[in-house]
């Protein structure tokens, strides 16, 4: 991972979804980032096709991204398949949730 990307992750990790106290990379809802010059590409999910955060995340995505230097521009495709699930929060999420691993 380049350090620019790591530095978006980083950014990323301050946006939470306001109903879960976890950040949105260690919810597993950043599925890729990718720099196309000084364009970034945030390929994300929600934790549901009727989050009522929908419009709200990926706005908020956009403006914390832009604030990294070498960034231009931050392009926000939401997909849905995969399809987000419990499984894809990360170890320190589950923590915070309080979620047993399953190992």
């Amino acid at each position: 991972m380049t350090p620019l990307i790591e530095q978006i992750y980083s950014e990323l990790k301050q946006v939470y979804d306001p109903e879960i106290p976890v950040n949105i990379v260690d919810l597993g809802l950043i599925y890729d980032v990718q720099m196309a010059g000084t364009t970034a590409n945030v390929k994300m999910t929600l934790t549901s096709q009727s989050c009522p955060e929908a419009k709200t995340i990926p706005d908020v995505v956009r403006r914390r991204v832009n604030t990294v230097a070498g960034v231009q521009e931050t392009v926000v495709e939401i997909v849905w398949e995969p399809q987000w699930s419990p499984q894809l929060i990360s170890p320190d999420g589950r923590k915070i949730l309080g979620i047993e691993d399953e190992s």
